[in-house]
């Protein structure tokens, strides 16, 4: 009988053990949760949220730090509404190519075609080259540009570069640029007759389930809004300027959670609202004339993962806000990172994260 007692507690032993080894992710996010604190200390960030897919299915959402210092309010991803910054260019992308699906706007065709009233430059240039960042439109101009605090809409914000010459004849360099999506919103908005935002709430967000997605707005109560910081070199995070997004939605001033982001991403990976063709022109790294890659398509930075699978991705940097959204189709994984200070390096952290449930 102590022979049998014995024998089935060693069976249960190990049954135990092999049930805690079989389930990888459930240590991943522990080393995962390790690195995020030390990244969070170590750039003095105020807060920050991490949402994690895989096959469509959140693995993984954490809160680290606070929304707000005074009084202190944690962040709940599900929840915590940051600024994304630039992550907006890949709304706007696939905003563009569904527009493209329809046969509203043709990706090839010169912008004069939608905005015959624009200054006329030196060279014509297309929708895809304005969106690849190849067609000579120049970034902000300085930082009291970037973080202009006057409340605009689309086509007034136009006025801000609208009289600038190219910086080159297009397709012959690559420069990113902001203001070129302001440009972008502005063709999709007068080409569809509807608002940029209000187009881009009914598409997207509505038919994703976004509940939490919108256009920031500095005048605007927003429940559970985070509140955005600065670095301060003697106090630590303070307060940042406060600025206005709206006319540059489409670039950079959409609000959101990690989570909502996450169901954005998971529309590349398996598109069900707009075609595969749509998606196919975003992820594709656009040419310069000789031939060279420029490494983005629209809205999209496209390189390999460490395991040389494909990568989609686009870092975020605004007043109050640093944010990084990571897509790997073969994987179909997703991981996306939104933080609540200015000026955080993003992308080596992105990387750290991609190693670790890559692997």
């Amino acid at each position: 009988m102590k022979k049998i007692m014995a024998f089935i507690m060693l069976a249960l032993s190990s049954f135990g053990f092999s049930q805690t080894t079989d389930k990888p992710q459930e240590f991943k996010p522990k080393t995962a949760k390790k690195l995020a604190k030390e990244f969070l200390k170590t750039n003095h960030i105020p807060g920050m949220a991490i949402s994690v897919s895989r096959h469509g299915k959140l693995i993984w959402s954490k809160g680290f730090g606070y929304a707000r210092l005074k009084p202190k309010k944690r962040v709940k991803p599900k929840k915590t509404i940051f600024r994304i910054a630039s992550i907006s260019k890949s709304i706007t992308a696939v905003t563009l190519v569904k527009l493209a699906d329809d046969k509203v706007i043709d990706l090839d065709h010169s912008i004069y075609e939608y905005l015959p009233d624009y200054p006329k430059k030196t060279y014509d240039f297309t929708v895809r080259q304005l969106g690849g960042n190849i067609a000579g439109i120049r970034h902000y101009k300085n930082d009291s540009e970037y973080a202009l605090n006057k409340k605009m809409s689309i086509t007034d914000g136009l006025s801000l570069f609208k009289d600038d010459p190219l910086l080159f004849e297009p397709g012959t360099q690559f420069n990113y640029s902001s203001p070129g999506y302001v440009l972008l919103s502005e063709i999709i908005q007068k080409t569809s007759n509807i608002p940029y935002t209000t187009l881009v709430t009914d598409s997207i967000f509505r038919p994703l389930g976004m509940t939490h997605s919108m256009v920031d707005g500095s005048d605007i109560k927003i429940p559970n809004k985070s509140q955005f910081y600065s670095s301060s070199v003697m106090n630590g995070p303070v307060v940042a300027k406060t600025v206005a997004n709206g006319y540059k939605a489409a670039s950079g001033g959409f609000l959101s959670t990690s989570e909502d982001i996450v169901k954005f991403a998971n529309e590349i990976i398996n598109p069900k609202i707009v075609s595969q063709q749509a998606v196919s022109e975003i992820i594709t790294s656009q040419k310069l004339n000789n031939g060279y890659k420029t490494g983005y398509g629209i809205g999209f930075s496209v390189e390999k993962s460490k395991n040389g699978t494909p990568k989609y991705y686009h870092t975020g940097g605004g007043i109050g806000a640093s944010s990084i959204l990571l897509i790997y189709p073969n994987e179909e994984l997703v991981i996306t990172v939104l933080t609540n200070l200015t000026g955080v390096n993003m992308k080596e952290f992105g990387n750290q994260l991609e190693s670790y449930f890559m692997d």
